[in-house]
């Protein structure tokens, strides 16, 4: 397999387990993700996810967007928030998010999840890296046929 063919792999790989992600946090509200691209380019999901993961209200926002700019209101809401937090969000703008770039939103979501789901494991002692590991091991954990033990050779066969 080419660097292209192994990227896109890597992609997909990405898009699938921050998609499982996001739905374990936003399971509270009754919502879902099914696609990272599409789902969250009306910023209603993203704003759901920052205010479950910073436990506040983000205030009023378009609940059911219809028109491009209550998207870009939504997610500018949203990145606002991120921004307050004290995290760094460089090279990334509504538009990103609403017109479906997704690299863009594959780094918007990593952030979020060191931010605050690293962050939490980080008071054990670990680094980023081992505490992402150790969550993935965690949350594996229940699946006989899931055995992460890295960032690579263990996500090939998609099962975690």
């Amino acid at each position: 397999m080419g660097f292209l063919g192994q990227e896109q792999q890597w992609v997909a790989v990405q898009e699938k387990t921050f998609t499982k992600w996001l739905n374990s946090k936003i399971i509270v509200r009754e919502v879902s993700c099914q696609n990272l691209v599409t789902d969250l380019s009306d910023g209603v999901l993203l704003i759901h996810l920052l205010e479950i993961l910073g436990n506040e209200s983000l205030g009023r926002y378009a609940s059911k967007p219809k028109l491009r700019v209550q998207r870009f209101e939504n997610v500018n809401k949203a990145l606002d928030f991120i921004k307050s937090r004290g995290i760094q969000m460089t090279n990334i703008g509504a538009e990103d998010v609403v017109d479906g770039n997704k690299k863009i939103i594959l780094g918007l979501i990593w952030t979020l999840i060191l931010r605050f789901t690293i962050s939490d494991i980080n008071e054990e002692g670990l680094t980023a890296k081992e505490g992402l590991l150790l969550w993935c091991q965690r949350k594996t954990a229940c699946y006989d046929e899931v055995d992460v033990r890295d960032f690579s050779a263990s996500w090939n066969n998609g099962l975690a």
